[in-house]
């Protein structure tokens, strides 16, 4: 009764595992998103815009068969949806069925075919990989941030005592202060700030050297530490999962090799009876005649 439906699952995944099947999907994907930049040029693609609106309705096409194969691919809608990133690609796909016609819903329709350009980070094993690093690396960089907040506002506050009458457009405050040491910490053109300063205090350099030297190198190298070791980490699961993947699949083989040894070893039995049984025939005849 199943077996039909086994072979036509057989067949879907074999197509979703099909390296050409999904290089193509990628480059669809690539093409979605230069659909969606070419859109923001309205002077030079209003005579194409008939044709890019057929080109953006055949994408979503190709996304929703492409999504079916993949559910039809797991036999299973409970198994496809254990699965984070088939979820997020259902839901992406189904956010690109909204029409593209001149209702109220064509900014909203516009903003989530943006998001269709994400689903090259599910199609590429190395980019998951990427981004989990990234997602698991926030809740330890926290505390870097929360210590860097502390030394921001430490130091916002001096600046705001010390340099105030300098130049209270920069130091005015302490929220004020803090954009200020924002824009210190990325080096934009925080010498004009010290400059303005040394010429009341020359030993303001001092302020300024130990505040950089605290964020643009102690504070950065954590992060960049911090996101190394996730990633290093995620890396080596990624090839414990493969190398899991490649183990399963061996004791597939292996199973299946057994089974076909059993099945014939019982063939080779049933038919050594066989023949024993027509030997005995044959010579119960032989006596008989």
């Amino acid at each position: 009764m199943n077996q039909p439906f086994d072979t036509w699952q057989q067949r879907f995944e074999t197509l979703r595992s099909n390296k050409f099947f999904e290089a193509f999907v990628i480059a669809i994907i690539v093409i979605s998103a230069l659909v969606i930049g070419a859109k923001t040029y309205e002077e030079e693609t209003s005579r194409f815009e008939q044709w890019l609106l057929y080109l953006d309705l055949a994408i979503t096409v190709f996304f929703l068969v492409e999504i079916l194969i993949r559910i039809a691919a797991e036999g299973s809608l409970i198994r496809f949806f254990r699965r984070g990133w088939n979820v997020f690609d259902f839901v992406i796909v189904t956010a690109s069925l909204i029409p593209m016609d001149d209702s109220e819903m064509v900014l909203l329709a516009r903003l989530l075919r943006i998001f269709r350009v994400l689903r090259l980070v599910s199609m590429i094993p190395e980019l998951q990989m990427l981004l989990s690093a990234l997602v698991k690396s926030i809740p330890r960089m926290g505390y870097v941030v929360l210590l860097m907040f502390i030394i921001f506002y430490i130091y916002a506050a001096i600046g705001s005592f010390l340099f105030a009458d300098v130049d209270s457009f920069l130091w005015g405050n302490i929220s004020i202060s803090m954009l200020t040491l924002f824009r210190i910490a990325t080096f934009e053109d925080w010498t004009d700030i010290l400059y303005a300063t040394q010429e009341v205090y020359a030993w303001s350099w001092i302020y300024y050297l130990t505040f950089i030297f605290l964020t643009a190198f102690i504070f950065l190298n954590m992060m960049i530490g911090i996101v190394l070791d996730v990633m290093q980490k995620e890396s080596a699961a990624l090839d414990v999962l493969t190398n899991g993947e490649d183990v399963d699949e061996t004791h597939a083989l292996r199973n299946e090799v057994s089974e076909m040894r059993s099945q014939l070893d019982r063939m080779e039995a049933a038919l050594s009876g066989q023949r024993a049984d027509n030997a005995r025939t044959d010579i119960d005849k032989n006596r008989q005649d």
